[in-house]
């Protein structure tokens, strides 16, 4: 869909998911065996007509950016973003969505700006998936059951899909994520409850 159809129906709390094709991006492919790269969220912001991405992005850190920026000047040399992009919704978004919600999701979302990526856990993603390929049956089935107990790192670094669950969480919204103790991009595509929006070109 072209964005200009698509923007009218946009609202704060939707999803952009991203496929990129530079080496970075190539790297969490390979690590999470997934077309998806990338993941971030909308803000609509009514009294300046824009949309608004906010996202964790390797090496900046948690940021802001309009939408249309990834459309026409990703890189700040006129290019697009480098990849497929497509928009999508969770289900239990609206539900969950008073002025009372919105205000502690933005709050939060709002307040992790600046912090950095978290570079060691995209490093420590790849060591666990190469990990549990080489382990037998039994030391495979001991280590997923200690890092599932042990639940997501929570701290003030984030990759992509960190930052988004964590802005997700203050509402009440888990996205299952991947027994080996970590959430990725492709955790938000596959959960059933997040319905593709439209594909952006």
């Amino acid at each position: 869909m072209h964005y200009a159809d698509l923007r009218p129906e946009l609202r704060t709390g939707d999803l952009l998911l991203c496929a990129g094709t530079g080496w970075f991006s190539q790297m969490i492919q390979a690590a999470t065996d997934s077309i998806w790269s990338h993941v971030a969220f909308i803000v609509r912001l009514e009294v300046i007509d824009r949309i608004m991405v906010l996202e964790s992005l390797e090496p900046v850190g948690v940021r802001t950016v309009p939408l249309s920026k990834y459309l026409r000047d990703y890189d700040g040399r006129g290019n697009p973003y480098p990849g497929q992009m497509c928009l999508a919704r969770h289900a239990d978004f609206e539900s969950r969505s008073s002025p009372a919600d919105l205000a502690r999701f933005g709050h939060f979302a709002v307040d992790q700006l600046g912090y950095p990526y978290d570079n060691q856990m995209i490093a420590k993603i790849a060591a666990r998936i190469t990990l549990t390929q080489w382990l037998d049956a039994p030391a495979r089935a001991e280590a997923l059951e200690d890092w599932s107990s042990a639940g997501l790192e929570r701290d003030r670094e984030y990759i992509c899909s960190e930052y988004v669950w964590e802005c997700y969480q203050t509402l009440g919204i888990d996205i299952p994520h991947d027994p080996r103790g970590f959430v990725t991009p492709a955790d938000f595509a596959n959960d059933p409850k997040v319905k593709l929006l439209g594909a952006l070109r």
